[in-house]
């Protein structure tokens, strides 16, 4: 008889339990807000070896950001999306491809359009490397308005140098941040908007731009040569001694946002903690996800960065640009 009396009670406290624990774990659920989607897209493979690695450069930065709260990734290789329904809940989305008219947002007014209205929903939308410069007279003025700026063909340079960056802006995208130097192509002297120079902060019909990496080329890196054009430009030369946005951001009317990088030309870079930290940062921001006190923490091996590459052939470096 004991022991049936223990066998009911032992059976009713473990049903309050459950039903507590279950009612916890509901209200937990319920309290929590939806994870924001971002969407990373990669273009066509280009270039030899270890250079413009898109592909495996998403796929890189996606494993790293798998275990950030308040987001979940979308990768998308190989260029545009085959089903555009991957837009539709999208909160951000990240650009690393081929610029220029090569660039795959121009490849079709449709697309331009259907990135315009993203933006124009609050869709955050970044770029990086060869991914911020197109046409001028076909996207410049999209691009203005939903990053901020791009690169301009004979106005903006390419060369491939090491800047410095030794401080850095009280922004989200800074946080954790350390001062860092590493060699990559990174472009300079951007078209920006309202024709700024780039290198300070500055409020534009409502739009706020913060430049996030600054650093200020030395004579002989303005002076050229260039990968393409050759340089020098007379007007890169009278700029000596300014300094210049390779990364920055801007918070759109209504409070979209948007980021430009002009790094990510050698994969083997995304090794480098702070590089990557900058970026993984601008991602999660870029999105309306918090961004923690000490950044987005991430752990790259000599295997993850030989991960997923593209099987590209060998080849000899040409002349040509980005």
């Amino acid at each position: 008889m004991l022991g049936s009396i223990r066998y009911l009670l032992l059976l009713f406290l473990s049903t309050v339990f459950t039903g507590v624990a279950g009612g916890l774990a509901q209200e937990s659920a319920e309290a929590a807000p939806p994870a924001q989607h971002v969407i990373l897209i990669a273009g066509k493979p280009s270039h030899p070896p270890g250079m413009h690695e898109f592909n495996a450069g998403v796929q890189l930065l996606s494993k790293c950001l798998q275990d950030v709260p308040g987001i979940t990734v979308s990768v998308v290789l190989n260029g545009w999306p085959q089903d555009e329904q991957i837009f539709e809940d999208a909160d951000a989305v990240v650009f690393y491809m081929d610029g220029g008219g090569k660039h795959e947002v121009v490849q079709s007014a449709a697309r331009l359009q259907l990135v315009d209205r993203l933006a124009q929903r609050g869709v955050g939308i970044g770029c990086m490397h060869y991914g911020v410069e197109v046409l001028a007279d076909q996207a410049g003025a999209e691009f203005k308005r939903w990053i901020g700026g791009h690169y301009e063909h004979m106005f903006s340079c390419n060369p491939i140098w090491e800047p410095q960056f030794t401080q850095f802006p009280d922004h989200p995208v800074t946080r954790g941040l350390e001062p860092f130097t590493i060699k990559d192509e990174w472009y300079f002297n951007m078209r920006f908007i309202s024709n700024v120079a780039g290198n300070e902060r500055a409020s534009i019909d409502g739009t706020e731009f913060v430049p996030i990496l600054v650093a200020a080329p030395s004579a002989s890196v303005r002076n050229g040569p260039y990968v393409y054009p050759k340089g020098p430009y007379d007007h890169i030369q009278r700029a000596k001694g300014r300094g210049e946005a390779m990364m920055w951001t801007v918070t759109r009317p209504g409070g979209g946002r948007g980021f430009g990088f002009t790094g990510g030309h050698f994969h083997a870079n995304w090794g480098n903690d702070q590089f990557r930290k900058v970026v993984l940062n601008a991602i999660v921001w870029l999105a309306r996800a918090e961004v923690p006190p000490q950044g987005i923490a991430s752990q790259v091996t000599d295997a993850d960065l030989a991960a997923n590459l593209d099987p590209k052939p060998p080849r000899r470096s040409t002349n040509g640009k980005n």
